[in-house]
């Protein structure tokens, strides 16, 4: 991972249009191909980013750029769409590179292990004729929650959350690229499985072909609701 903070703006054109003015702020570029925008506040979120499938490539200001002080041009291009993001550095305050290893991925609460445990006993949920390939399926980018076949024969993964949100969709967005890529998967089919589900996630989910499947825990549970009984 390399780390930079920088005098810097950016601005973002493609599915939408966003302009940060200048600032000093952190840059991350990550192992995975992804460029994040944070400023000192705000959490966990980045002003802005570019998630992978994407290529930086770093251009020579020309004189308009030098007399405005950018010292280097950071052009940031999504493979699979006009989006860019254009970040314009005028001062490096810090830049070093990381080599984190390969990450053992997020240990999840009961609930979510629950669920996908659950959720491969009872892989019929997504439909007749499906079948479970493998449960934690590994890929180099961490492991995939459930792999399983259609009555067709064709591969699905499966992203198993709790509350499902656009972060979700993202993660199995990246796992679904990287499997897409493998002749012996492909083509490989996205279900977002969770509890629930918020409506802009579902809206980027189906955009981008991804089934969303509402999960019951108690149903899958078979427990017995008391309120539905007549004695």
């Amino acid at each position: 991972m390399r780390l930079v903070i920088a005098t810097c703006s950016a601005d973002y054109t493609g599915r939408l249009t966003a302009h940060l003015p200048l600032a000093t702020r952190l840059l991350l570029i990550k192992s995975d191909g992804s460029v994040l925008v944070h400023a000192d506040g705000g959490s966990y979120k980045p002003l802005n980013w570019m998630s992978p499938p994407c290529t930086l490539s770093v251009v020579a200001p020309d004189d308009d750029d030098v007399a405005r002080g950018v010292s280097e041009r950071w052009v940031v291009q999504h493979a699979k769409s006009d989006d860019r993001l254009v970040v314009e550095i005028h001062e490096v305050l810090h830049d070093s590179a990381h080599e984190l290893g390969v990450d053992p991925g997020l240990v999840k609460d009961g609930v979510e292990a629950h669920l996908q445990a659950l959720l491969a006993e009872q892989i019929t949920l997504l439909g007749a004729g499906h079948s479970l390939v493998r449960r934690e399926f590994p890929t180099a980018i961490g492991p995939v929650d459930l792999l399983a076949r259609d009555a067709a024969g064709c591969s699905v993964a499966v992203e198993i959350k709790r509350r499902g949100d656009i972060d979700g969709v993202e993660q199995l967005t990246r796992y679904l690229d990287l499997l897409n890529r493998d002749p012996l998967l492909a083509p490989v089919r996205g279900v977002f499985a969770a509890q629930e589900i918020k409506p802009q996630a579902r809206v980027l989910a189906e955009d981008r072909g991804i089934r969303c499947v509402l999960l019951d825990y108690e149903a899958m549970r078979g427990v017995d609701n008391s309120g539905s009984r007549l004695f």
